[in-house]
This record gives C-alpha cells, structure tokens and sequence, in this order.
C-alpha cells in the first residue's frame, strides 16, 4: 500500500510538469499529448517518464503526435526509455538519460553515515569552490549549484569534499543534488549528506526524488530507502 501511496504521488508531480491534462493510463499503456511547455525535456524535445507500468509522453508540436503515438502504443513500457530501442522505430538525433527515478516514502527512510561522519551546513562559497574541484560533467550532473535549499557538507580541514541539498520542484518535490571529490569516493560521504539533505526536505513536507543514471548514485538512494519506481528520457527528433 505504501508503494502505491508513493507512486501515485510521483505520477502527480509529473503530470503536473507535462503542462497539459494527461494522465497514466491504467491499462500498462503511455498517454502522448503535444505541450510546449513541458518540464519532461528541454524545449523542442520530446519528453518520457515511465513510473510503474505506464507511461506519458509529451511533444512540442502536433505534427510529431500521431507519428509517436502509433509508433510507441503498443511497445512495453521498460521500452519507452531505452534509447537504442526507440531509436530502431524513430529518428532521434540527440539523447538524455535515460535516468532513474526514484523516491522516499518517510516510512522508509534509513539515515546512514552519521554516525561516523560529521555533517554541518555549508556556505555558497562551500559549493562553488567543491565545484570548481569537479570536472565539468560531474559539476552540471549533481546539479548542486542550483539547489533551493541549505547546503549539508563534509569538510575535511578547510576543503568540503562533500555536499547535498535539493531543488525544490512543483508538486512539493525536493529535487536531490549531492557530489562527493572524487578522491574521497567510496567512504560514505555521498550517503551521509544526501541522508541529512533527504530528511531536511521531508521535514518540509516535501517529496524527495532522486534521478540518477550512474549505478553507484543509484546505490547511495537505496541505502537511504528511496524506491526506485520508474525512468525518465529526453529524445530530440532529427529531420
């Protein structure tokens, strides 16, 4: 029940970013609508998250509707957001993700790492001096320089070498970013201040969501309780 309960509030949160009236067809099905406005992609895209066993998909001009329906009606849903899949049935010229997406219930929540490593909060000039430290793909991945809330970060002397906070998204999501240096990977750092950011966000009665493609960034949510309930792709046609 409580997986239900998790679900249906992660559908909510995205129809409410498609921008137009759809909704998750309940017989393992995608619903395809044309919106301009839609938070699933980046504009001029076409937008698709998967969450259980169905589907919805936006795309920004009518003349692509008809075509994406008929061709995605009918395709199993794990399919929707296998880039190599839909690029055997459309034309798709440019990819994002496909990432997971996954979410935490308050009855599931597991803190881990605080007891043995000290989280405080943290200053914008924290973030921006762990970003500048990063590559770049890992900097615009984490998405940590545009979080709406507190940061929560690991120091090590004077460096943070870790950090977490979240976004705050329509329908009371809060939006996980977190990022650890790369050479202090693989102590629990991301756990332990993702753990702190995950339970600032519910303590303000928001949803945390986690979207990631790399698997260790998958591994941090599960050990935290976050449920993995579906994925989201972005795909640009070429002409």
């Amino acid at each position: 029940m409580a997986c239900d309960v998790l679900l249906a509030r992660a559908r909510q949160v995205w129809l409410e970013m498609a921008g137009v009236p759809m909704a998750f067809p309940a017989d393992s099905d995608v619903d395809v609508a044309v919106s301009t406005g839609s938070w699933l992609c980046p504009p001029g895209w076409i937008g698709i998250v998967a969450l259980g066993d169905a589907a919805i998909v936006t795309v920004p001009a009518g003349g692509w509707a008809g075509v994406v329906r008929e061709v995605l009606q009918g395709l199993p849903v794990e399919v929707l957001t296998d880039s190599d899949r839909l690029g055997a049935v459309l034309p798709v010229a440019e990819v994002l993700g496909p990432a997971s997406l996954a979410y935490l219930d308050e009855g599931d929540y597991r803190p881990a790492g605080l007891d043995t490593v000290d989280v405080v909060p943290g200053e914008p000039a924290d973030l921006a001096r762990l970003l500048a430290a990063v590559p770049a793909d890992d900097a615009d991945e984490c998405g940590l320089a545009d979080i709406t809330s507190r940061a929560f970060v690991v120091r090590r002397g004077d460096h943070v070498v870790a950090a977490a906070g979240y976004r705050r998204w329509p329908g009371r999501v809060a939006h996980m970013c977190v990022l650890t240096a790369p050479n202090h990977r693989g102590r629990g750092l991301a756990r332990a201040v993702a753990s702190v950011a995950a339970a600032d966000g519910m303590a303000n009665h928001l949803l945390p969501q986690w979207r990631a493609r790399p698997e260790p960034s998958r591994r941090v949510a599960q050990a935290l309780g976050f449920r993995q309930l579906g994925a989201q792709l972005s795909i640009r046609i070429g002409t």
